[in-house]
Protein backbone atom coordinates (compact mmCIF):
# COMPACT_ATOMS: atom_id res chain seq x y z
CA UNK A 1 0.00 0.00 0.00
CA UNK A 2 1.48 3.35 -1.02
CA UNK A 3 -0.26 6.70 -1.00
CA UNK A 4 -3.96 7.13 -0.45
CA UNK A 5 -6.23 8.07 -3.32
CA UNK A 6 -6.39 11.75 -4.32
CA UNK A 7 -8.86 13.70 -2.22
CA UNK A 8 -8.86 11.32 0.73
CA UNK A 9 -7.28 11.69 4.14
CA UNK A 10 -4.17 9.78 5.15
CA UNK A 11 -3.48 7.42 8.02
CA UNK A 12 -0.44 8.69 9.89
CA UNK A 13 2.18 7.00 12.01
CA UNK A 14 4.09 9.69 13.91
CA UNK A 15 7.53 8.98 15.37
CA UNK A 16 8.54 11.54 17.96
CA UNK A 17 6.37 13.35 20.50
CA UNK A 18 8.35 16.53 20.90
CA UNK A 19 6.89 19.92 20.02
CA UNK A 20 6.53 19.10 16.32
CA UNK A 21 5.32 15.50 16.57
CA UNK A 22 2.84 16.44 19.25
CA UNK A 23 1.48 19.32 17.18
CA UNK A 24 1.14 17.12 14.09
CA UNK A 25 -0.87 14.63 16.14
CA UNK A 26 -3.09 17.36 17.59
CA UNK A 27 -3.73 19.08 14.24
CA UNK A 28 -4.00 16.05 11.94
CA UNK A 29 -7.80 15.79 12.14
CA UNK A 30 -8.18 19.47 11.14
CA UNK A 31 -6.43 18.56 7.87
CA UNK A 32 -8.63 15.51 7.30
CA UNK A 33 -6.13 12.86 8.44
CA UNK A 34 -6.18 10.32 11.27
CA UNK A 35 -3.37 9.12 13.50
CA UNK A 36 -3.06 5.34 13.81
CA UNK A 37 0.29 5.20 15.63
CA UNK A 38 2.23 7.58 17.85
CA UNK A 39 5.57 6.68 19.40
CA UNK A 40 8.31 8.15 21.54
CA UNK A 41 11.67 6.54 22.31
CA UNK A 42 10.23 4.27 25.02
CA UNK A 43 6.75 3.29 23.92
CA UNK A 44 3.95 3.61 21.40
CA UNK A 45 0.18 3.97 21.19
CA UNK A 46 -1.35 2.15 18.23
CA UNK A 47 -4.92 1.80 17.04
CA UNK A 48 -5.41 1.01 13.37
CA UNK A 49 -9.05 2.13 13.65
CA UNK A 50 -7.81 5.60 14.62
CA UNK A 51 -6.01 6.65 17.77
CA UNK A 52 -7.52 8.84 20.47
CA UNK A 53 -4.75 11.42 20.30
CA UNK A 54 -5.86 13.33 23.39
CA UNK A 55 -5.73 10.17 25.50
CA UNK A 56 -2.31 9.19 24.15
CA UNK A 57 -0.86 12.63 24.84
CA UNK A 58 -2.41 12.69 28.31
CA UNK A 59 -0.69 9.37 29.01
CA UNK A 60 2.58 10.87 27.80
CA UNK A 61 2.15 13.83 30.15
CA UNK A 62 1.23 11.62 33.09
CA UNK A 63 3.75 8.80 32.74
CA UNK A 64 6.40 10.07 30.36
CA UNK A 65 5.57 7.29 27.87
CA UNK A 66 2.97 7.68 25.13
CA UNK A 67 1.75 4.09 25.25
CA UNK A 68 2.47 0.46 26.19
CA UNK A 69 3.45 -0.89 22.76
CA UNK A 70 7.01 -1.26 21.51
CA UNK A 71 8.17 1.75 19.42
CA UNK A 72 9.09 -0.67 16.61
CA UNK A 73 5.43 -1.66 16.36
CA UNK A 74 4.58 1.85 15.18
CA UNK A 75 6.78 1.34 12.13
CA UNK A 76 4.99 -1.93 11.41
CA UNK A 77 1.48 -0.43 11.71
CA UNK A 78 -0.91 -0.01 8.77
CA UNK A 79 -0.32 3.61 7.81
CA UNK A 80 -0.16 5.62 4.60
CA UNK A 81 2.40 8.20 5.71
CA UNK A 82 5.21 7.94 8.23
CA UNK A 83 5.89 11.29 9.91
CA UNK A 84 9.50 11.21 11.13
CA UNK A 85 9.77 13.84 13.87
CA UNK A 86 12.48 12.35 16.08
CA UNK A 87 15.45 14.56 17.04
CA UNK A 88 17.98 15.39 14.34
CA UNK A 89 21.20 13.39 14.56
CA UNK A 90 24.38 13.89 12.54
CA UNK A 91 26.77 11.50 10.81
CA UNK A 92 24.79 8.38 9.94
CA UNK A 93 21.49 10.19 10.76
CA UNK A 94 20.27 7.26 12.83
CA UNK A 95 17.72 6.19 13.87
CA UNK A 96 15.85 8.54 11.53
CA UNK A 97 17.41 7.13 8.37
CA UNK A 98 16.46 3.55 9.29
CA UNK A 99 12.89 4.69 9.95
CA UNK A 100 12.78 6.21 6.46
CA UNK A 101 14.23 3.06 4.91
CA UNK A 102 11.75 0.78 6.68
CA UNK A 103 8.77 2.83 5.53
CA UNK A 104 9.96 3.11 1.92
CA UNK A 105 10.74 -0.60 1.75
CA UNK A 106 7.09 -1.13 2.72
CA UNK A 107 6.10 1.25 -0.11
CA UNK A 108 4.81 3.85 2.33
CA UNK A 109 5.20 7.60 2.03
CA UNK A 110 7.47 9.52 4.39
CA UNK A 111 7.30 13.12 5.61
CA UNK A 112 10.34 14.37 7.48
CA UNK A 113 10.63 16.98 10.18
CA UNK A 114 13.96 15.39 11.15
CA UNK A 115 16.76 17.09 9.19
CA UNK A 116 19.34 14.32 9.57
CA UNK A 117 18.39 11.95 6.73
CA UNK A 118 18.24 14.67 4.05
CA UNK A 119 21.15 16.72 5.39
CA UNK A 120 23.56 13.83 5.91
CA UNK A 121 22.33 11.06 3.57
CA UNK A 122 20.36 12.75 0.82
CA UNK A 123 21.57 10.46 -1.94
CA UNK A 124 20.73 7.34 0.05
CA UNK A 125 17.22 8.66 0.76
CA UNK A 126 16.70 9.48 -2.92
CA UNK A 127 17.86 6.00 -3.96
CA UNK A 128 15.45 4.36 -1.53
CA UNK A 129 12.60 6.52 -2.81
CA UNK A 130 13.46 5.66 -6.42
CA UNK A 131 13.08 1.96 -5.60
CA UNK A 132 9.81 2.45 -3.67
CA UNK A 133 6.19 3.07 -4.54
CA UNK A 134 6.32 5.60 -1.70
CA UNK A 135 7.68 9.14 -1.78
CA UNK A 136 9.63 11.37 0.60
CA UNK A 137 8.86 15.00 1.39
CA UNK A 138 10.67 17.28 3.83
CA UNK A 139 9.32 20.84 3.73
CA UNK A 140 9.41 21.06 7.54
CA UNK A 141 13.19 20.54 7.66
CA UNK A 142 13.87 24.09 6.43
CA UNK A 143 12.46 27.27 7.99
CA UNK A 144 9.39 25.89 9.76
CA UNK A 145 6.17 27.19 8.24
CA UNK A 146 7.90 28.97 5.33
CA UNK A 147 7.29 27.01 2.08
CA UNK A 148 10.89 27.22 0.88
CA UNK A 149 11.24 23.78 -0.70
CA UNK A 150 7.84 23.69 -2.36
CA UNK A 151 8.50 27.15 -3.82
CA UNK A 152 11.81 25.92 -5.27
CA UNK A 153 9.92 22.98 -6.76
CA UNK A 154 7.29 25.30 -8.22
CA UNK A 155 9.89 27.60 -9.74
CA UNK A 156 11.93 24.53 -10.84
CA UNK A 157 15.30 23.87 -9.16
CA UNK A 158 17.02 24.25 -12.52
CA UNK A 159 15.91 27.90 -12.52
CA UNK A 160 17.00 28.70 -8.95
CA UNK A 161 20.62 29.79 -8.89
CA UNK A 162 21.09 30.39 -5.16
CA UNK A 163 19.32 30.50 -1.82
CA UNK A 164 20.22 32.62 1.18
CA UNK A 165 18.52 33.71 4.35
CA UNK A 166 18.16 33.96 8.08
CA UNK A 167 17.37 30.39 9.08
CA UNK A 168 17.73 30.21 12.85
CA UNK A 169 15.35 32.07 15.14
CA UNK A 170 17.43 31.71 18.29
CA UNK A 171 20.53 33.30 16.78
CA UNK A 172 18.42 36.02 15.19
CA UNK A 173 16.70 36.83 18.48
CA UNK A 174 20.06 37.16 20.23
CA UNK A 175 21.50 39.45 17.54
CA UNK A 176 18.34 41.56 17.46
CA UNK A 177 18.40 42.07 21.23
CA UNK A 178 22.13 42.79 21.30
CA UNK A 179 21.66 45.50 18.69
CA UNK A 180 18.51 47.02 20.17
CA UNK A 181 19.62 47.14 23.81
CA UNK A 182 23.41 47.35 23.53
CA UNK A 183 23.70 44.18 25.59
CA UNK A 184 26.43 41.55 25.52
CA UNK A 185 26.03 38.05 24.11
CA UNK A 186 26.04 36.23 27.47
CA UNK A 187 23.36 38.50 28.93
CA UNK A 188 21.03 38.12 25.95
CA UNK A 189 21.61 34.36 25.77
CA UNK A 190 20.54 34.00 29.41
CA UNK A 191 17.44 36.08 28.65
CA UNK A 192 16.64 33.90 25.64
CA UNK A 193 16.99 30.75 27.73
CA UNK A 194 14.66 32.17 30.40
CA UNK A 195 12.08 32.90 27.68
CA UNK A 196 12.40 29.45 26.12
CA UNK A 197 13.78 30.90 22.89
CA UNK A 198 17.16 29.21 23.44
CA UNK A 199 17.90 25.69 24.69
CA UNK A 200 19.85 25.02 27.86
CA UNK A 201 22.65 23.96 25.50
CA UNK A 202 22.34 26.49 22.67
CA UNK A 203 25.34 25.22 20.68
CA UNK A 204 23.32 23.82 17.77
CA UNK A 205 21.79 27.25 17.16
CA UNK A 206 24.46 29.78 18.07
CA UNK A 207 27.36 27.92 16.45
CA UNK A 208 25.48 27.91 13.14
CA UNK A 209 24.97 24.13 12.88
CA UNK A 210 21.19 24.29 12.59
CA UNK A 211 21.31 26.92 9.84
CA UNK A 212 24.04 24.97 8.06
CA UNK A 213 21.97 21.78 8.02
CA UNK A 214 19.09 23.70 6.44
CA UNK A 215 21.41 25.16 3.82
CA UNK A 216 22.84 21.71 3.08
CA UNK A 217 19.31 20.44 2.45
CA UNK A 218 18.62 23.38 0.13
CA UNK A 219 21.87 22.77 -1.76
CA UNK A 220 20.86 19.13 -2.22
CA UNK A 221 17.43 20.17 -3.50
CA UNK A 222 19.07 22.47 -6.05
CA UNK A 223 21.66 19.91 -7.08
CA UNK A 224 19.48 16.81 -7.36
CA UNK A 225 16.47 18.76 -8.62
CA UNK A 226 18.35 20.15 -11.60
CA UNK A 227 20.43 17.10 -12.55
CA UNK A 228 19.24 15.12 -15.58
CA UNK A 229 20.72 11.99 -13.99
CA UNK A 230 20.76 11.76 -10.15
CA UNK A 231 24.17 10.11 -10.37
CA UNK A 232 25.52 13.38 -11.77
CA UNK A 233 24.26 15.44 -8.82
CA UNK A 234 26.68 16.66 -6.18
CA UNK A 235 25.61 15.51 -2.74
CA UNK A 236 26.22 17.83 0.21
CA UNK A 237 26.48 17.06 3.91
CA UNK A 238 27.37 19.14 6.95
CA UNK A 239 31.05 18.32 6.38
CA UNK A 240 30.89 20.33 3.14
CA UNK A 241 29.67 23.51 4.81
CA UNK A 242 31.78 26.44 5.97
CA UNK A 243 30.21 27.46 9.27
CA UNK A 244 30.82 30.33 11.71
CA UNK A 245 28.49 31.12 14.60
CA UNK A 246 27.70 34.17 16.69
CA UNK A 247 29.32 33.36 20.05
CA UNK A 248 32.31 35.62 19.50
CA UNK A 249 30.51 38.70 18.19
CA UNK A 250 31.20 41.53 20.66
CA UNK A 251 28.44 43.96 21.52
CA UNK A 252 30.43 46.89 20.16
CA UNK A 253 30.47 45.26 16.72
CA UNK A 254 26.73 45.77 16.54
CA UNK A 255 27.12 49.34 17.80
CA UNK A 256 29.70 50.09 15.12
CA UNK A 257 27.46 48.53 12.48
CA UNK A 258 24.53 50.67 13.65
CA UNK A 259 26.66 53.81 13.36
CA UNK A 260 27.03 52.92 9.69
CA UNK A 261 23.33 52.19 9.19
CA UNK A 262 23.84 48.44 9.25
CA UNK A 263 23.30 45.46 11.52
CA UNK A 264 24.56 41.88 11.77
CA UNK A 265 22.61 38.75 10.90
CA UNK A 266 23.59 35.08 10.77
CA UNK A 267 23.17 34.40 7.05
CA UNK A 268 23.11 31.00 5.40
CA UNK A 269 23.91 30.66 1.71
CA UNK A 270 23.52 27.65 -0.61
CA UNK A 271 24.01 26.95 -4.30
CA UNK A 272 25.14 23.96 -6.35
CA UNK A 273 28.80 24.57 -5.50
CA UNK A 274 28.98 25.51 -1.84
CA UNK A 275 27.27 26.00 1.49
CA UNK A 276 28.32 28.59 4.01
CA UNK A 277 26.90 30.16 7.16
CA UNK A 278 28.24 33.09 9.12
CA UNK A 279 27.59 36.56 10.52
CA UNK A 280 27.15 39.15 7.78
CA UNK A 281 26.67 42.91 7.73
CA UNK A 282 23.32 43.90 6.23
CA UNK A 283 21.68 47.30 5.91
CA UNK A 284 19.15 48.19 8.59
CA UNK A 285 15.72 47.89 7.04
CA UNK A 286 17.00 45.51 4.35
CA UNK A 287 14.92 42.45 3.55
CA UNK A 288 17.40 40.17 5.31
CA UNK A 289 17.29 42.25 8.52
CA UNK A 290 14.26 40.41 9.90
CA UNK A 291 13.77 40.93 13.65
CA UNK A 292 13.46 38.58 16.61
CA UNK A 293 12.73 34.95 15.88
CA UNK A 294 11.59 35.60 12.31
CA UNK A 295 13.20 33.73 9.41
CA UNK A 296 13.55 34.71 5.77
CA UNK A 297 14.48 32.72 2.67
CA UNK A 298 15.63 34.48 -0.51
CA UNK A 299 15.63 32.64 -3.83
CA UNK A 300 17.68 33.96 -6.73
CA UNK A 301 16.03 32.79 -9.96
CA UNK A 302 16.81 32.98 -13.64
CA UNK A 303 13.42 34.31 -14.77
CA UNK A 304 11.58 35.55 -11.66
CA UNK A 305 14.40 37.66 -10.21
CA UNK A 306 14.54 37.49 -6.39
CA UNK A 307 11.77 35.90 -4.33
CA UNK A 308 11.51 36.59 -0.60
CA UNK A 309 9.65 34.27 1.78
CA UNK A 310 9.46 35.20 5.45
CA UNK A 311 7.63 34.09 8.56
CA UNK A 312 7.90 31.85 11.59
CA UNK A 313 10.84 29.52 11.13
CA UNK A 314 10.19 27.33 14.16
CA UNK A 315 7.55 26.32 16.67
CA UNK A 316 5.39 23.24 17.08
CA UNK A 317 2.19 24.30 15.27
CA UNK A 318 4.11 26.29 12.66
CA UNK A 319 6.36 23.38 11.70
CA UNK A 320 3.45 20.95 11.96
CA UNK A 321 1.65 23.01 9.32
CA UNK A 322 4.57 22.31 6.95
CA UNK A 323 4.43 18.58 7.79
CA UNK A 324 0.71 18.41 7.18
CA UNK A 325 1.08 20.42 3.99
CA UNK A 326 3.43 17.71 2.74
CA UNK A 327 0.97 15.01 3.79
CA UNK A 328 -1.68 16.79 1.74
CA UNK A 329 0.60 16.91 -1.31
CA UNK A 330 1.16 13.17 -1.03
CA UNK A 331 -2.50 12.30 -0.63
Amino acid sequence: MAATSPGTGSRLAILGVGAVGRSVAELASEYGHEVVALSDSRGAAIDEDGLDVADALAEKDASGVVGPADPADALAADYDVLVEATPTTLGDAEPGFSHVRTALERDRNVVLANKGPVAERFGDVQALADDSAGSVRFEATVAGAIPAISTIEDVDPAHVTAVRGVLNGTANFILTRMAAEGLGYDHVLAEAQDMGVAEADPSFDVEGTDAALKCVILANVLSFGSAEDPSDAREFSLADATVDGIRDIPGNALELAADDGRTIRLIGEANRDRVRVGPRLVSEGATLAVPGTQNIVQLETTHADRLNLSGRGAGGPETASAVLGDVGRLS
